[in-house]
């Protein structure tokens, strides 16, 4: 795996949407390719490899693969990229419980890009477990330093809706 191979990939995913629905089997086939070019269970390859799966509405095939990738020891942006999209799998294939642990598991070591999308992934595995108020709690909190005004505001809102405040 070199910068190279990364701009090929990165060149590759910027296709997906050029195939269209019944393109999704030649999609994944492009991205296997470029995984194929990698040692056989490289943790980046498996994790490529869920990405395609899930990108083409096959989540359920993408969840094994992110495993595998972390338990292979997958780091750095692509670990956390992991978390929240195996999360989101997990969800999708009525797991919203097991994704709901993993995100709160990854927001609680802190730090580090995405965490905005952690939250955001988290708000929706709750709401499909019946707790809304929290899931807009999180998803207010990490809008509120984004916005122009209103920060203080819609931050306090965000801890109200947690906090039997006002429905």
């Amino acid at each position: 795996m070199d910068a190279e191979w990364e701009q090929r990939v990165e060149a590759a995913w910027g296709t997906l949407d050029s195939y269209g629905e019944d393109g999704a089997e030649e999609f994944r086939a492009v991205i296997d390719e470029l995984v194929g070019e990698l040692p056989e269970g490289h943790p980046v390859g498996l994790f490529e490899r869920a990405c395609a799966f899930d990108s083409t509405g096959h989540s359920d095939r993408a969840v094994p693969l992110y495993q595998e990738a972390l338990e292979r020891g997958l780091d750095g942006y692509r670990r956390r990229r992991t978390t929240v999209q195996l999360a989101s799998s997990l969800r999708n294939i009525g797991r919203a419980e097991e994704g709901a642990a993993l995100l709160t598991a990854e927001l609680e070591k802190g730090g580090g890009e995405l965490e905005d999308a952690l939250r955001a992934c988290l708000a929706l595995c709750l709401a499909n477990l019946g707790r809304e108020r929290e899931g807009l709690a999180l998803v207010l909190g990490a809008l509120a330093p984004h916005l122009p005004r209103y920060q203080r505001s819609m931050a306090h809102y965000a801890r109200e809706l947690v906090v039997d405040g006002p429905a």
